[in-house]
């Protein structure tokens, strides 16, 4: 009987292969990886979409 834990026999597998070297993009001395450049510029997106779009306004009062 099993207790709901998943076991590693039956784990889905990852959309890319996590067993091989990453991919790094160098700059002078700054070197960091292409998964957290991406992520760094999805949330520079987003904090710029938030400073840019309105605020949603209610209704006014009298």
């Amino acid at each position: 009987m099993t207790d709901g834990l998943m076991h590693p026999g039956h784990m889905p597998a990852a959309p890319v292969d996590l067993g091989g070297t990453g991919y790094y993009i160098h700059w002078g001395v700054l070197q960091i990886s292409a998964a957290n450049a991406v992520v760094i510029v999805l949330m520079l997106i987003v904090f710029m979409l938030a400073l840019l779009l309105p605020f949603p306004r209610g209704r006014r009062r009298r």
